[in-house]
């Protein structure tokens, strides 16, 4: 029997950790630079967005903007 396949949620979780990670990015840095493009975030709410896997398309790229992540791979999703 096949492995099941991780969740959207679980994809775009993981995903947007190893970015942050890659970039050296925690959290609370995250947050602040989100302030610069108009997002009001906190250390907080980005942890629990993060930890459910629930955020939206524009926090997703948002975030990858504000980390300046410049590739996107959806084979890597």
């Amino acid at each position: 029997m096949a492995a099941k396949a991780p969740s959207w949620e679980e994809r775009a979780k993981r995903f947007l950790k190893a970015e942050l990670a890659r970039a050296d990015v925690g959290y609370r840095e995250l947050a602040e630079r989100l302030k610069k493009h108009g997002m009001k975030e906190t250390e907080a709410s980005i942890a629990n967005k993060i930890s459910r896997g629930t955020f939206s398309a524009t926090f997703f790229l948002a975030s990858l903007i504000a980390i300046k992540s410049d590739v996107v791979r959806l084979e890597d999703i």
